[in-house]
């Protein structure tokens, strides 16, 4: 994969799980772009246990998505700086920075107000 860019790195891990996975990752990812259409996608922490994580960045970093065996992860990088009002953040809340939202099987995340954590994060970031 070291010579596919970013994006097409992202659309091989999502076929890759070609599980509901996926389709979750896939699925978010259509809202991250939706409401931020300048957003940059990025891999990184490329290890031989890991091939490497999704990241989505605006003048700096938004957010992971990360596929464990029973979970999606998002991780927001200044999740703990951002509204919440929906209360979409359900994992690593104890964190002082981070806060991240975790997806399970069966499960959907509201698009608007997933979208809404998605602008503030930009917001955050060109403050």
């Amino acid at each position: 994969m070291p010579n596919e860019s970013p994006s097409e790195q992202i659309d091989a891990r999502i076929e890759e799980l070609g599980d509901w996975r996926g389709e979750t990752l896939s699925r978010l990812r259509t809202l991250i772009r939706e409401a931020d259409p300048e957003v940059v996608e990025e891999w990184k922490w490329v290890k031989p246990s890991s091939g490497g994580t999704p990241v989505w960045s605006h003048d700096g970093g938004i957010c992971t998505g990360e596929a464990y065996k029973s979970v999606v992860k998002l991780t927001f990088f200044k999740g703990a700086s951002l509204p919440d009002p929906a209360g979409l953040f359900n994992s690593s809340l104890e964190g002082k920075v981070r806060r991240a939202i975790d997806v399970r099987e069966g499960e959907s995340v509201d698009a608007e107000a997933f979208k809404n954590l998605i602008r503030a994060a930009v917001a955050l970031n060109t403050a």
